[in-house]
């Protein structure tokens, strides 16, 4: 049986006790509190490992999102480096055996190309005879520009169309695109500004190309005649 309260004496570090729960309190961790007070870790968490303390909901989910990466990126470095240059390796092939297409097989990647990223004539709008394609991929804007040469269209027959968002600098967006197509900034079209405002952000305009038909193509069917570029 325990002696009264009052014949009990006070501890020598009851003080000391008392500091490492306010001090849990002001949401300290054990070894700051070990440290603040000059006692061993072990004894501080005896002494505040009764006081309830749950973590900042915002604070902790942050802590634990910068852990799994860390921890994430520790474990696949490696690995993605690997696999980066790998996909660097295959980009290249890739970008030098396209530039060795013969004329065949430039016209069979640019039909399957406009096929599937190009403009077609619609039921309400039969008779637009034009040519356009746009993307926001300079190397394939470029295939598709040797397709149409080699269709006999000159490359300064062809008409051009940057398409940006109104927050962006459209002039050197276009001034950008001339460069990247290796046409003069005249061969460009008034630009097409967005204006709402995108959940995303983009890091390279769309441009279009437009072409009318050349005199070495046939007329498609349904069209009065060769159309201008717009």
């Amino acid at each position: 049986m325990l002696p009264p309260v009052w014949t009990r004496r006070p501890r020598a570090k009851d003080d000391l006790r008392g500091a490492a729960v306010a001090l849990r309190g002001e949401r300290l961790s054990v070894g700051a509190i070990a440290d603040r007070l000059g006692v061993a870790k072990s004894t501080a968490y005896l002494w505040v490992r009764h006081c309830r303390w749950t973590r900042d909901g915002a604070a902790e989910r942050e802590r634990r999102r910068a852990h799994s990466k860390v921890v994430t990126d520790a474990q696949w470095a490696a690995h993605r480096q690997t696999r980066d240059a790998a996909r660097a390796e295959l980009a290249e092939f890739g970008a030098a055996w396209v530039s060795r297409l013969d004329g065949r097989e430039l016209l069979l990647v640019g039909a399957a190309l406009y096929w599937v990223e190009g403009v077609k004539a619609k039921p309400w709008r039969p008779h637009d005879c034009r040519v356009r394609l746009t993307n926001s991929d300079p190397a394939l804007i470029d295939l598709f520009v040797r397709f149409v040469e080699e269709l006999g269209v000159p490359r300064g027959g062809l008409r051009f169309r940057v398409s940006i968002h109104e927050t962006a600098d459209a002039d050197a967006a276009v001034r950008w695109w001339a460069r990247q197509v290796g046409v003069a900034v005249e061969a460009f079209q008034r630009t097409s500004l967005k204006r709402h405002r995108p959940a995303t952000v983009g890091t390279t305009p769309a441009t279009t190309t437009t072409a009318a038909w050349s005199s070495r193509c046939p007329t498609p069917a349904g069209c009065t005649g060769p159309s201008k570029g717009s």
